[in-house]
Order: C-alpha cells, then structure tokens, then sequence
C-alpha cells in the first residue's frame, strides 16, 4: 500500500477504520463519523471499514450522519454494514497490497490499494498495539503512535511506570493483576483496602487497560469495594486502584509538527455536578463542557505544556495524544494518564484544543494523514 498514489488514481486512499471488539465500540463509530465528516474529499478518496462487535470486518456505508449519537441511543458498526456477512481482508505481506471483500457465495472482490489507515479505534484490540501490529507485518502506514507506545498508552500501569522512570509526577497507585485474585482473592482484596487505609478514602477503581471511563468507580468507603472490583474486573481482569487528588482537572493536546511534538493550549475540565467524575455520561452522553483555553497563568501554561510533550516522548508516541493532569492545590502538576488515540467526537476535548491553538478540525485530520504518508513502518 505505497504512500505513491496510481495515475488512475491520483489523490491518496485513506482506509478508515473504527467499530471494534472493546466497550469503547459506540464511540469509535461516533469518532469515525466526525473524521469522514471532516476528511476534504478533494484531496482524498475515503475507504469506511468498521469492526464488528465479534471482531468481523465490514464494509460499510459512508454516512457519517448515521454514526452520530441520537438521544442517548448510540451507534455500533452491525447498523452500517453493506451485508451481515460480507468481510473485508487486508493483505498479509507487503508484497500484496490489495483490499479484498469477500461474501459467502460470490467471487471475491478487489477495493483496490490503500495508502494509508486512519484507525479510530479505542481501547483493546485497536488503540492497544494489536492493529498497529498488523499494520506493520502488512507494512501499511497508519496514523498515530506504533505497537509500543500503543500498548503503554493502554496499559495504566505501565504507563505510569514509564512516566515515573522518566521523572514525571505520578500519583499513589496500586495494581491487581488476574493472577492475584486467582490464587489468593481475599488477600488481592486486601491490598487494595491496606492501600485505602495508607492514602485515605475515596479511591477510584478502575480497569487497567480500558477507557472512555468505563468499569471506573469512585469508592467512598469499605461497603462499596466488592461492586466497584467486580465492575471493573467485568472490563479487564487486571485492575489499578488510584487515591483521590484533590485539584483541577487539565488537559492538554500533543501534536507531531515537521519540526517535532509541539502541545496546544490546555483545556480544564470543570469540577462534577450532575456525575461523580468526568465519566462515560459526562463526556459523551451529557455534553460536559471543558474550557477551552483553561484559565491558567502563563507559568502554569508553559509547565503543563512542557510536561505533555515530555510524556509523549517518554512513551515514543507519535502522531498525536491527550495528555491528562491534575493540578494540585499545592500548585503541582500530576499527570493522570495519555491517551494516544484521544475521541474526534464533536464535544472531544483534542480537537477544540488545537482549533483554540489555531489548527482547524479539518486541517487537524488532513495534517495526521500527510504525517502518516510520510512515515515507514517497520523501525524507525
């Protein structure tokens, strides 16, 4: 899938891809649909395949209307796919670089090449390493961070290890991995109350690998530990158990330029009100609203900036990321967490970061696709 387009055709074929087998599914679609929406069709044909559920490949329709969230009704690829049955194949090797769609009783059919992927995914099997592996092995580029910092940026453990051995400020944490409970559940339960009685209660508990918020919750005392564990357990057997910090809420965009990783404005979530944090509801089904530029000092700004870019070096993204802090009441920055696939929804915090700092949602998207057509895959 050369970054060389054909004279047949001459503008670049952007596959994108979005749905997939995680319980960030619906917000793929969403973010997906914004993406089509904004991609400028003069200078790109568009390729939609979405994931299944089950982990099928579709292909579906371009209709970007039809993946937007209706009410609190949310979209799923199995709506927009051409058949129930139908997959699209992507090639194995880069020697063969041809889409193939298959349906069950009919000769297979040839896409043609793609140029590059725009994957949209989110959480396990997409933004956490495993695409962006196959994307390697078919030698497809793609947009954003590789296998790597992919699979940090998914595992909040590691990921906060990572950030810690780089000298950037962490908050307390503990983790429960599966094998703990298996062979000793009371005394990975323990853990986990032994760390509430040293850092003080609430806690959140959350799945160490999964995102949009979802399996988290805010624990005030010991008689609602066992529901948040097994909630959190139902989205990852491993999960990572954080102290309450007290501060605002700072966000902050990463962006690969020519030049290298530059930060945009920050952005401050606003303390909850109708939700006990900054959850799936707020972000995406009540329309909290951040702000944008988050009012800040000019020394804060810098610092806060400094320290997104530092985290997205520290874990080899590329591309782009979200980069989340807590600002301490001792005027500390803390940094939560990166997200190196962060949602385009309409009410995203990343995009209106970097519209705020000057670079447009269209030129937003067209300035990821160039960057990714002009990067190898392989290392690099």
């Amino acid at each position: 899938m050369s970054s060389q387009s054909s004279p047949q055709n001459p503008r670049p074929r952007v596959a994108v891809v979005f749905g997939g087998r995680s319980s960030e599914h619906a917000i793929s679609v969403v973010t997906a649909g914004a993406v089509l929406r904004a991609i400028d069709r003069t200078a790109y044909d568009v390729l939609p395949i979405g994931i299944t559920a089950d982990g099928r490949w579709a292909l579906t329709a371009d209709d970007p209307e039809r993946m937007a969230i209706t009410g609190r009704t949310l979209p799923s690829v199995e709506q927009l796919a051409e058949s129930d049955s139908g997959s699209v194949l992507l090639p194995a090797e880069p020697a063969n670089r041809e889409v193939i769609y298959t349906e069950p009783g009919s000769v297979p059919k040839v896409l043609g090449e793609v140029d590059v992927v725009f994957p949209m995914l989110h959480g396990p099997y997409g933004e956490d390493g495993t695409l962006q592996g196959l994307l390697e092995l078919a030698g497809v580029p793609y947009v954003g961070s590789g296998v790597l910092a992919s699979a940090v940026g998914m595992d909040k453990e590691y990921m906060k290890r990572i950030f810690a051995s780089f000298g950037l400020p962490v908050g307390p944490y503990t983790v429960v991995r599966p094998r703990e409970w298996e062979r000793d559940e009371t005394a990975a339960r323990k853990k986990i109350v032994d760390f509430a009685g040293d850092h003080g209660w609430p806690v959140f508990v959350k799945p160490a690998r999964a995102g949009s918020s979802f399996g988290i919750t805010k624990v005030d005392d010991l008689a609602a530990l066992d529901e948040a564990i097994a909630e959190a357990r139902r989205h990852d057997p491993k999960i990572i158990v954080e102290s309450l910090l007290r501060g605002r809420e700072i966000e902050c965009g990463v962006l690969e330029f020519e030049d290298g990783p530059r930060a945009s404005l920050p952005a401050e979530i606003p303390p909850a009100t109708a939700h006990d944090f900054y959850d799936f509801e707020a972000k995406y089904i009540d329309s909290a609203e951040g702000v944008v530029p988050a009012p800040l000092t000019e020394e804060q700004t810098r610092q806060v900036q400094e320290l997104a870019v530092r985290a997205f070096d520290a874990a080899s993204c590329e591309g782009l990321v979200r980069a989340d802090f807590f600002l301490l009441d001792s005027g500390e920055f803390v940094i939560n967490e990166i997200n190196t696939m962060p949602g385009f929804t309409p009410i995203s915090m990343y995009p209106r970061m970097w519209e705020a700092s000057g670079v447009s949602y269209p030129e937003l998207v067209d300035r990821l696709i160039k960057a990714a057509l002009g990067r190898s895959t392989g290392l690099r």
